[in-house]
């Protein structure tokens, strides 16, 4: 399972979801700046609780987190 936290507004997402789409991968993304009330704060929180921070892109692979745009770590913890 392959999960995307992201904001449409961030070209660092775009680039991240493009890349997903490229090489096939199916994934579920959170667009968080589209949530509102509490579902916008689960979110951010669950960022925050994964990063420590509130940035993005999040991707989470399984057990893996990854910040930013990382297409090499996406791919390793995709194992390809």
């Amino acid at each position: 399972m392959v999960k995307l936290y992201a904001l449409t507004t961030c070209p660092w997402c775009k680039m991240t979801k493009q890349f997903l789409d490229e090489k096939g991968v199916d994934y579920d993304c959170v667009d968080v700046d589209k949530l509102a009330g509490d579902e916008q704060k689960q979110a951010i929180s669950e960022v925050e609780n994964l990063t420590g921070k509130r940035s993005f892109p999040v991707v989470v692979i399984d057990d893996k987190v990854i910040q930013g745009y990382k297409p090499d770590a996406i791919m390793e913890a995709l194992g390809k």
